[in-house]
């Protein structure tokens, strides 16, 4: 049986993917995964009875444990979702950012180089690494315009820095080593099991808890939305179908200000749990969630937009995203409604919700 390595699976993008892969194709799914704050295998749930489905606990930086998991499984495939992804984080503490997106990669990238080298034609000409990247790593756009696949990089946080040397590694190891290695750039995610540092679940499991909505600078900082299955049948259309040597930007065709998303996840939770029978805002003395909204200084260095020229992947490969920014919000506010107690347990830890990012000291 083929096998697919999917390193960071238990994370909120990779735990999607990882339900995707054992839905649409064959292939024995490895996931491979540090299962630091971010990552949790309460997002596997499910799946991890699931016959072709297999976890290992590492860290893709120990090079070590990333050989065994090479020697071990010698997967046929590997999709790259292990980050360090917050940006307000990335500010706090630039170092984990280098460690894991940088030498992370980079230890990815020379064990599947070394596999390759033992495997026959046929293997090398079928293996795949593909990287996932984000759209940060092009910096911020005017009022007008769109990022795409010729973009100059110009990242403007730790967090986009690190991910843009993973994507020049990625690049280097194909054109150097001939390794059949892709990258996507994908815009801002949202859905289930994203963890409740990021702005839409943030929101709105503080509206729930009748704790303030922080909204930075003026609230029009703008980002391309695109729900995480979307984003999660593009991968896999990339792994397919995909050029060798090649990077394609997925986006979700859906740009809103930060206060745009604030107000309209505020409107649906009112429809889908009225204010009115929140215990926690009748105690506040408020009838609208939107009442919690509270303006606060804007994180250094925050990109004023993004959004992003999905043509080459819709017009190449047949890709685009199934949900509108109405019902994959609105699908989104029911999970997180229907999994308070995977909110509650993912969140167990050190992080209490409390802001992050404002720079101050070093490490």
């Amino acid at each position: 049986m083929e096998s697919i390595v999917i390193t960071g699976g238990a994370g909120f993008i990779g735990s999607n993917f990882v339900r995707l892969a054992l839905e649409k194709t064959p292939w024995r799914v490895v996931v491979f995964d540090n299962l630091t704050y971010a990552g949790n295998l309460l997002s596997l749930a499910g799946v991890a009875e699931h016959p072709r489905f297999h976890f290992i606990e590492g860290d893709i930086a120990d090079r070590e444990a990333v050989r065994s998991l090479f020697r071990d499984v010698r997967p046929l495939r590997l999709v790259n979702f292990a980050a360090e992804t917050h940006v307000d984080r990335s500010i706090d503490d630039p170092g984990a950012f280098i460690r894991t997106n940088i030498t992370g990669t980079f230890e990815l990238l020379d064990a599947a180089r070394g596999l390759l080298a033992e495997g026959d034609a046929g293997f090398r000409s079928a293996f795949r690494f593909l990287h996932v990247s984000t759209d940060e790593v092009y910096g911020s756009l005017g009022k007008t315009g769109l990022f795409s696949e010729t973009t100059p990089y110009a990242p403007n946080s730790p967090y986009a820095a690190s991910k843009a040397a993973a994507d020049h590694l990625v690049r280097a190891y194909h054109e150097t080593f001939a390794l059949p290695a892709l990258v996507t750039n994908c815009s801002n995610n949202y859905g289930p099991y994203q963890f409740p540092e990021k702005l839409i679940p943030l929101m709105l499991l503080n509206a729930l808890e009748g704790k303030p909505l922080p909204i930075y600078g003026d609230g029009g900082n703008v980002r391309d939305w695109l729900y995480v299955v979307d984003h999660c049948e593009g991968i896999l259309r990339v792994l397919e179908v995909g050029r060798p040597g090649e990077k394609y930007n997925i986006g979700g065709l859906n740009e809103k200000t930060n206060l745009e998303i604030v107000d309209r996840l505020c409107s649906i939770l009112e429809e889908e749990f009225p204010a009115r029978t929140n215990a926690a805002l009748s105690g506040l003395g408020l009838v609208r969630y939107d009442q919690l909204k509270t303006f606060v200084p804007d994180r250094p260095g925050h990109d004023r937009r993004y959004a992003i020229d999905a043509r080459k992947i819709q017009e190449q490969l047949g890709w685009t995203p199934r949900h509108d920014f109405e019902s994959g919000l609105r699908e989104t506010v029911r999970w997180y409604l229907a999994n308070l107690d995977w909110c509650r347990s993912v969140q167990s830890g050190s992080y209490q919700r409390q802001r992050l990012g404002l720079g101050v000291g070093g490490t």
